[in-house]
């Protein structure tokens, strides 16, 4: 009897034993669902969560609604809009084009887009994958022009805006700024050398071949999409949906789920498509003309989190929030996909990561860093009949639009926005805030009016900068 009971008792604890680590990891299962558990409440959307290390998964769960109006749960093979985080997949198109002999990241942009200005200075495809071009960021240029995000835009319209513009921001290669211009012209690049659009040739060349069977380039406002998540805002009490009807590609457009983003992640470590050199190529930090190296590669942010090496980015558009966060060394990654707009995965995919690598980090996790007001400039007063001079109507060429600005209750506004001969948009009146000498600032919209007088001393137009854009010209209707 005594050699049973040892007996029962060894096994219990070799059991005990053996569900060490399956406790350890029920015990990160939790502490990672405490990351999302806001967004696990009865009505809410929320996100797709996926962790892998060494071309495992080690964790995966939906969190919230894909979509409120059927009380659909998100599960790890929903899908989602990834906005930004599309970008790595143009670029690794363009960079297979170039492995086939068809072109060069160092030719000029003219060569496929002969419609692009010459605006004095060679433009490569580089610099177009490096955010070093110059070129006006076509979103911030619709939106001053009053186009809506809940309106149908097309590769026509997008060009068509991109074209028309008459200076860059820089000189190419001389600074870093954020544009999807680039980008959305790189899909063009892939469509006129491939003669495939970039939903056909990277379908071929990299979703196929990985077997990403739910990731696919949505081209179309009226496109099915399979298991797809609708997306959603905040709004008063509840949610409003916030789903896009834009159909250019490049700088977005790509529908996933976070499993198919894994396998993609994983082709970074196998090689599979591409091979080493076209990995290297696509990871390696672009490089001003004076030899400032920066965090920006192709399509790929490289960067240092608490000691660890990380390769990333992220993705935003309409209520669609994504991040994807690769850290090398340690072949461990996490996929976070959302379907609403303050869902915030950059900071939750970091706090996943912190539960699973904490140990090899070699830096406390930063605080969480309180956002203050944006600083301000201090307004400069003027007199209402100062301000009567900066009324009128004011046409910009560069974006087919007029801006009708009148002063009302003692302050200059921006009352209306006129685009295509008629009026598209009544915006709520804007207050131009005064913030120098014929410099004015639209706080809640980071706008900056700066207004220029005639040889008679008269206001005659203004420049308008609205972050990646800059220098806008609008002249003064007779």
């Amino acid at each position: 009897m005594r050699i049973k009971r040892c007996a029962r008792i060894a096994l219990t604890l070799a059991a005990a034993a053996m569900l060490t680590p399956a406790q350890a990891q029920d015990k990160k299962g939790a502490a990672v669902d405490e990351v999302f558990a806001d967004l696990a409440k009865p009505g809410s959307p929320g996100c797709a969560l996926a962790v892998a290390r060494n071309g495992k998964t080690l964790y995966e769960k939906g969190y919230g609604l894909a979509n409120i109006e059927q009380n659909v749960g998100i599960t790890p093979q929903t899908v989602f809009d990834i906005g930004s985080t599309s970008k790595q997949f143009t670029a690794a198109s363009i960079l297979l084009l170039e492995k086939q002999g068809k072109l060069s990241v160092n030719d000029d942009i003219r060569k496929y887009l002969p419609e692009i200005p010459d605006y004095g200075h060679k433009i490569t495809i580089l610099h177009l994958l490096n955010h070093t071009s110059g070129l006006r960021d076509y979103l911030t240029l619709f939106e001053l022009a009053g186009i809506d995000t809940d309106s149908v835009t097309t590769d026509d319209d997008a060009l068509g805006i991109i074209v028309n513009q008459k200076a860059l921001n820089f000189e190419p290669g001389s600074e870093w700024l954020y544009s999807n211009s680039g980008f959305f012209l790189l899909s063009l690049v892939v469509k006129r050398v491939s003669g495939k659009t970039l939903a056909q040739f990277a379908a071929e060349n990299i979703f196929t071949p990985l077997d990403m069977k739910s990731t696919l380039y949505r081209y179309g406002h009226t496109q099915l999409v399979p298991n797809r998540a609708l997306a959603y805002e905040v709004k008063d009490l509840g949610y409003s949906l916030d789903v896009s009807y834009f159909e250019q590609t490049g700088d977005g457009a790509v529908h996933t789920s976070v499993g198919d983003l894994l396998k993609w992640d994983e082709n970074f470590y196998s090689g599979q498509v591409g091979g080493k050199e076209f990995l290297a190529e696509l990871q390696e930090p672009g490089r001003l003309n004076n030899g400032k190296t920066l965090n920006y590669a192709k399509g790929l942010m490289v960067e240092k989190y608490r000691g660890l090496a990380i390769v990333e980015h992220g993705g935003s558009w309409g209520g669609y929030r994504a991040q994807l966060l690769r850290f090398p060394e340690q072949h461990f990654s996490v996929a976070c996909l959302c379907n609403v707009g303050n869902a915030g995965p950059e900071k939750r995919v970091l706090r996943v990561a912190d539960i699973y690598l904490s140990e090899q980090m070699k830096e406390p996790a930063p605080r969480a860093k309180e956002r203050g007001p944006r600083e301000k400039r201090e307004s400069v007063a003027l007199a209402p009949e100062s301000l009567a001079r900066y009324q009128g109507s004011f046409r910009s060429e560069e974006l087919r639009a007029t801006y009708l600005l009148a002063v009302g209750d003692g302050k200059l506004k921006l009352t209306k926005l006129e685009s295509g001969g008629g009026f598209l948009r009544a915006p709520d009146e804007m207050e131009l805030r005064p913030v120098g000498s014929d410099e004015f600032t639209v706080d809640a919209e980071g706008l900056q009016f700066r207004f220029e007088h005639d040889g008679s001393g008269n206001v005659s137009g203004f420049k308008l900068d609205a972050g990646r854009t800059k220098g806008i010209e609008f002249q003064r209707k007779k």
